[in-house]
């Protein structure tokens, strides 16, 4: 296992391959039962061979107001099912809050197996002492995250809706690769609707793992897992769930488990 990287996450990044044949604390298996499609342009629901289910990936708000009260939900959150990794995303804020918020917040992460991956900056992920970094096509570089961030880090990069962009990602040395936004999302403005069925081809060409991201609940989640998805990654859907994010999680992980 990586150093000071969460074991739940770490073992399937550390060797891509492993997203193929286990998830941490999972049993095997997917949901092979038919099921509707929230993707009614396409004549079917796209399939991938058998492999462990998808596991779910959190995102902070782009706003925390209350650090402390945020830790609490968080700590619920963590608690109520399995969660592969949090990523700390905020906006307009300036560093020292960063730092504030990995501090509290990855000391929960830790103690339930979540690895912590900070949004945009490496070199206040390297700083922080988080275990990865998920960029933007807008940010550093895979590459240039690796160097900050050393052979050990989690790399993940935001690809849109192209293939080629998480091609070259993978290439370059990404852990793994995200497509996205799927559904409209108030999280982030987005111009990029991918298809699900690039989920399946990611799936059927290439080893490492794929996200998906954008405007995901527990009613399209299953469908973006059998597509292709390795991890899905939410936000609102979680902290402003109606019943609070340990039921959302709870949801989520219901919907993502193995089917009998």
């Amino acid at each position: 296992m990586r150093l000071g990287v969460a074991p739940a996450f770490d073992r399937v990044l550390a060797d891509p391959g492993l997203a193929r044949v286990l998830r941490v604390g999972q049993a095997t298996g997917v949901d092979a039962a038919p099921a509707s499609s929230h993707f009614p342009a396409m004549a079917k629901t796209p399939t991938v061979p058998e492999r462990p289910p998808a596991r779910l990936y959190l995102i902070t708000p782009p706003a925390i107001r209350d650090l402390p009260a945020f830790a609490v939900e968080l700590e619920a959150a963590l608690g109520a099912g399995d969660v592969a990794a949090l990523q700390i995303r905020l906006k307009g804020v300036d560093d020292a809050a960063v730092l504030a918020a990995v501090a509290a917040l990855a000391p929960i992460a830790r103690a339930h197996d979540v690895a912590v991956i900070l949004n945009d900056r490496p070199d206040l992920a390297e700083r922080a002492g988080c275990d990865g970094v998920h960029i933007g096509q807008s940010d550093a570089s895979v590459a240039e995250a690796r160097r900050v961030m050393g052979p050990d880090a989690m790399i993940g990069a935001t690809c849109h809706d192209s293939r080629e962009l998480a091609m070259d990602a993978a290439e370059a040395g990404a852990d793994y690769v995200a497509f996205g936004a799927f559904f409209p999302t108030d999280t982030k403005a987005t111009a990029h609707r991918p298809d699900p069925e690039i989920l399946s081809i990611w799936q059927e060409t290439v080893e490492i793992p794929c996200v998906a991201i954008g405007g995901i609940t527990a009613a399209t989640a299953g469908d973006l897992a059998r597509a292709g998805a390795d991890f899905i990654a939410v936000s609102a859907a979680v902290w402003s769930h109606p019943q609070g994010p340990a039921q959302a999680v709870r949801e989520f992980n219901e919907v993502l488990a193995p089917k009998p």
